[in-house]
């Protein structure tokens, strides 16, 4: 059977029948790897998905299509990396680039086959701006070497698009690490706290960022020391550096974070938290823009596994949305809900 991506529109607190981007019989499909739809304006949309390609069980490409009519109608999708290897590709994160459609993604083409199908050797975080016509221009290495399968997010601030990634050093630590692209270079990657979680393999557990001009959040997951925590830094300086980081859940947190600024400049993380039951439980909590700590609350209740998925939150006028994977008798649904953010605010 095929698969298809669809895409549906909030208005109000009705949901638009579904939309269709592409459908394919060869996609990739996973739990943690997924794909998006992402506004790059009112007008011009672009999404990604993953397709198989022979050569293992994780050998699969990037496939990008456009929208120039809010997603009415999209183009035949381009592979961005063209590197013609059968590894690694996906974890994308797409967004903005002046003029153009940056996309940002992991990219296994240095690695070598291995046993279990992944492969062995150094991931790399590569990058591309597409054209409206998805001409590739300035295609570039961003890291040579990061975490095999965390996802990355992408954030606007003041001075340009902010990337954060779960980076890997040769002494397998793999923390959290944030780059910008300035005067058309991606900077050295450096790390958003020094939490030293010292792992010999991949937690699956990306960071998430927002930003609104010079202030910027982001939120992550760690167990190091043996501690699961998830945590928070900011950045008043559109991410050039980030205050301390504070602990928003120490009490059996899973991770799959996300973020968002509110318009008082306090910041809203979620993140999956194991129930008593053994399902999970999404939560979320507030930290104002001086570090206070508002209740811990909880948004749904859902499995702690991986069919789940990643919760997703965005902040939409006076209201969030919340967006989540719901596992009943083994079937899977998408799930919303919003909140109203004074409500979360007087929390």
């Amino acid at each position: 059977p095929g698969t298809d991506l669809r895409w549906s529109r909030l208005h109000g607190n009705q949901w638009e029948d579904p939309r269709s981007v592409a459908s394919g019989g060869n996609w990739f499909v996973n739990w943690a790897d997924f794909p998006s739809v992402e506004p790059i304006s009112e007008s011009l949309w672009a999404a990604h998905w993953l397709v198989k390609r022979p050569g293992g069980t994780f050998a699969y490409d990037v496939a990008i299509s456009i929208s120039k009519d809010a997603g009415s109608t999209w183009t035949e999708a381009v592979i961005p990396h063209q590197d013609d290897t059968p590894t690694e590709h996906g974890f994308v994160s797409l967004f903005p680039w002046q003029d153009k459609i940056g996309a940002l993604w992991l990219d296994g083409r240095n690695m070598q086959p291995s046993d279990d199908g992944h492969g062995h050797g150094g991931m790399t975080l590569r990058a591309v701006a597409l054209a409206g016509d998805l001409a590739k221009h300035r295609k570039t290495e961003v890291d040579d070497l990061v975490c095999d399968c965390c996802q990355t997010d992408v954030a606007i601030g003041a001075s340009g698009p902010i990337a954060v990634y779960r980076n890997r050093t040769e002494e397998e630590v793999r923390d959290i690490y944030v780059t910008r692209l300035l005067d058309g270079e991606w900077l050295p990657g450096v790390a958003v706290a020094d939490d030293d979680w010292t792992i010999a393999g991949c937690p699956v557990n990306g960071p998430a960022v927002d930003a609104a001009m010079d202030d910027v959040v982001v939120a992550w997951f760690t167990a190091a020391n043996g501690d699961s925590k998830v945590r928070l830094a900011r950045s008043s300086d559109s991410g050039a550096s980030f205050g301390a980081a504070l602990d928003i859940a120490v009490d059996r947190p899973v991770g799959r974070v996300d973020v968002a600024l509110l318009a008082d400049g306090s910041a809203l993380v979620s993140w999956l938290e194991s129930a008593s039951n053994g399902t999970g439980d999404i939560r979320v909590r507030r930290a104002t823009h001086q570090g206070v700590l508002g209740p811990t609350l909880t948004v749904a209740n859902t499995d702690a596994g991986r069919l789940s998925g990643f919760p997703q939150m965005v902040v939409t006028g006076e209201k969030v949305v919340f967006a989540w994977t719901d596992v009943a008798d083994g079937v899977t649904s998408v799930q919303t809900t919003t909140a109203e953010v004074e409500g979360l605010i007087s929390n």
